[in-house]
């Protein structure tokens, strides 16, 4: 059977090969997916062994993105735009690299959340890979504008500058958190690493718009600490990251194998059973 798996370090707790089985069953695709512990000074290496044994494909996770975008041969835009790579397909013609990672969030928003990008105010907390993945995605749904803010103000200057080209008739702009006082949004989006660490990133109050959605790239049982924020501070409704998990793993997976998954049923069952601990 043709073979894939997800290699980062660490790698224990990835739930992409719970997830790949279950669109392998549904699909009814014949293949494998492994999750692949690569040494940090290592990765090239445990990449080239596993395509020499027939991988097929590799979803990659950190710390190994920026060496997953150099080792592609080529590239899609979206990956030229994040910067990174997260997913490799192996062909006759070199390797392919892609980011699906904007991808699965701006479709969890919209098919999960009932909540699609187009025309709403959107707030990017974080200055990041994690940002970067998701900025050509958003700014294709075209959003009415889109603000990046970050602890550093000039990082999230740059990266509106960088992807001003993208925005077409989307505003697009950088600042620092202080910034946003007196500001509404529909739709608050952290991507920060904070929620990890049970932090919060320095906000003003009174960010969310009448009906806002919160939404933390982090998931787990329970709110993550921005969540329970956001909801303090008046936000309609809150989501976390694992919709986009299971989405930017279909995106994927249809990249693979040239057949997309249905992803409903197989985020409800995965949600069933984190929360079941």
């Amino acid at each position: 059977m043709d073979r894939y798996a997800v290699v980062g370090n660490p790698i224990a707790h990835s739930k992409s090969p719970w997830i790949h089985a279950a669109f392998a069953r549904q699909t009814g695709q014949a293949l494998t997916y492994e999750a692949l512990l690569a040494p940090l000074d290592d990765f090239a290496a445990t990449v080239a062994r596993f395509r020499a044994e027939g991988g097929r494909g590799l979803n990659v996770t950190v710390p190994f993105k920026l060496e997953a975008f150099a080792l592609a041969d080529r590239r899609t835009p979206r990956a030229e735009a994040a910067g990174a790579v997260n997913t490799l397909a192996f062909g006759t013609d070199g390797i392919l690299g892609d980011n699906t990672d904007g991808a699965g969030l701006v479709r969890d928003l919209a098919s999960h959340l009932g909540c699609p990008p187009r025309g709403r105010r959107i707030l990017l907390l974080g200055a990041g890979g994690a940002t970067r993945g998701a900025l050509l995605p958003l700014l294709d749904t075209a959003p009415a504008d889109l603000c990046i803010a970050n602890r550093t103000a000039h990082k999230a200057v740059e990266l509106a500058q960088a992807f001003a080209a993208h925005a077409g008739t989307v505003r697009i702009e950088g600042c620092g958190f202080e910034a946003l006082a007196d500001q509404r949004f529909d739709l608050v989006i952290n991507a920060t690493s904070a929620s990890l660490s049970g932090e919060l990133p320095p906000l003003p109050p009174g960010l969310y718009a009448q009906g806002a959605l919160a939404y933390d790239m982090m998931y787990g049982r329970g709110h993550t600490p921005f969540l329970r924020a956001a909801l303090a501070d008046g936000a309609a409704r809150v989501a976390d990251g694992l919709g986009m998990l299971v989405e930017q793993a279909a995106e994927s997976f249809a990249l693979w194998r040239g057949v997309r998954p249905d992803s409903a049923p197989v985020l409800a069952e995965l949600r069933q059973l984190i929360e079941a601990g």
